[in-house]
């Protein structure tokens, strides 16, 4: 099976290539900023016409021949995506770049043959800790210390420059992988909540770390200082840096414990099933600590996890009804009580059967049940 697999490194280039990567972004800004600026009055034209009108730009500005001319044809392909997600209503009308942000620029990758050797423009060397970039030539970069060489074909690499003032490679590969065929023999229920970010029907419980509300106050504290400070000099530019430092810490903190539970889960199980949550809709028309507590929970997230590492692991991945009443009804007799609806309600006995049930684990042991409906109708069918 063919998939596409990024690996991200993070890159220490030298002083001149810092500033040739500086000077790409900025090609690759002006690019975009330009034709952005163009197309409010020429709306009909496409990106194969901007393609054609490039070489023209690049003559009348000589400092965009100093830079890969790939990356100024992808600044021109991002612009293009970015009208198509405003007419398919996906995002709003595309904006122009700011310097003072995070930019990236992306690179592809180009083979060739050359005295009976094959070329390539980007090429990266684990055992040195090394990746050849176009125009770049050699750079440092560090990661995955556990792999000796990156399979498959590469396809691009884009290169990140963060407010941190950190620099990051992510390179897309192709990969040929051999699919393990399991023999299915376990299955998992998963709820997903706020207060525990996972209940299994196992009757494990997955906390929450509310990793916002550590930072809370460092965060405000640093944002205060911030609005007090003239925009643009060079103790406003130092605090904003520290807020993005912090918040990079947020993003890592969170990726790491979500990736720990996916892989756990995963490992564990071979069949996982979970709700297909509208975590969009759920934002609406709530209070502000509920949606703050919804965004750091980082729900979609997980669920894009957990089904990506199904996929690659062979393992049978199922997403039930969003609508499916899973809280309300009791697992052991089936009888669905409406008065569940109160989310303060996290215990209570079924005025049925009389059992005792936890309100999250009741709720992953009926998607539990769904999910092997769903299991055994494919199999039927097959």
């Amino acid at each position: 099976m063919e998939i596409y697999i990024a690996y991200k490194f993070r890159l220490y280039p030298t002083d001149d290539q810092k500033r040739l990567i500086n000077k790409t972004l900025g090609c690759k800004r002006f690019i975009y900023n330009y034709y952005l600026n163009y197309l409010k009055d020429n709306n009909s034209i496409n990106r194969f016409d901007l393609h054609k009108d490039l070489p023209k730009l690049k003559e009348e500005n000589e400092f965009l021949k100093e830079v890969d001319s790939t990356v100024l044809r992808s600044a021109v392909d991002d612009l293009s995506k970015a009208f198509n997600d405003y007419y398919d209503k996906r995002k709003g009308y595309p904006k122009f770049k700011s310097k003072f942000s995070k930019h990236s620029y992306r690179t592809s990758c180009v083979r060739g043959t050359y005295k009976e050797k094959e070329y390539s423009n980007i090429e990266v060397d684990l055992l040195t800790r090394n990746i050849k970039l176009p125009k770049l030539g050699k750079v440092k970069i560090r990661g995955y210390r556990n792999k000796d060489k990156i399979e498959g074909r590469i396809l691009n690499a884009t290169i990140t420059k963060e407010i941190t003032n950190k620099y990051y490679v992510s390179v897309v590969v192709v990969e040929d992988i051999l699919v393990d065929k399991v023999t299915h023999t376990t299955i998992v229920g998963i709820d997903l909540g706020i207060k525990d970010l996972v209940v299994t029907s196992d009757g494990i419980k997955y906390s929450n770390p509310k990793v916002i509300m550590k930072f809370e106050k460092r965060l405000k504290r640093l944002q205060r200082k911030l609005s007090r400070q003239v925009k643009g000099s060079k103790n406003y530019l130092k605090t904003k840096e520290k807020i993005a430092r912090l918040h990079a810490k947020i993003k890592n903190y969170r990726k790491h414990y979500l990736n720990n539970i996916a892989n756990e889960i995963v490992n564990d199980h071979d069949i996982i099933v979970t709700e297909d949550l509208l975590v969009k809709d759920m934002f609406k028309d709530k209070k502000k600590a509920f949606n703050k507590s919804l965004s750091d929970a980082c729900v979609s997230t997980f669920l894009s996890l957990m089904e990506w590492k199904c996929k690659i692991k062979g393992k049978i991945y199922y997403k039930i009804n969003t609508y499916y009443p899973s809280s309300q009804i009791c697992s052991h007799c089936g009888y669905k009580n409406s008065k569940l609806k109160d989310l303060s309600i996290r215990e209570y006995d079924c005025p049925v059967c009389g059992s005792h049930n936890d309100r999250d684990i009741n709720a992953s042991l009926n998607i539990l049940f769904e999910g092997l409906k769903l299991y055994y109708n494919l199999v039927s069918l097959v």
